[in-house]
């Protein structure tokens, strides 16, 4: 069973910015994209693309592999808290010949 999963731009805000010392600018600035971007993603209104993931990974906080799933962890859990909202039909297995 999956656990309730932090968002990735927590952890790239504790674990990264703050752990390196950056201000926000200073972060959005290094990884080339703009304060507004990445504070939205570190305040979580946002999620790492897979550009961004790149980013990261060069600027030499984790692999964009890691990153992405992540954030597909965080979406899922997020997915599946509202999934009995839906209303989906089942279907019969397809028979083998």
């Amino acid at each position: 069973m999956m656990y309730d999963p932090s968002h990735p731009g927590e952890v790239i805000k504790h674990d990264c910015i703050e752990a390196s010392q950056l201000t926000v600018t200073d972060a959005a600035d290094g990884l080339g994209v703009s304060r507004k971007a990445l504070s939205e993603l570190i305040n979580c209104r946002s999620g790492v693309s897979p550009d961004m993931a790149i980013r990261l990974e060069k600027a030499g906080w984790g692999t964009a592999d890691t990153w992405l799933r992540m954030q597909m962890q965080f979406d899922l859990w997020q997915a599946r808290k509202k999934s009995g909202k839906l209303k989906v039909k089942r279907f019969e297995e397809a028979v083998h010949a």
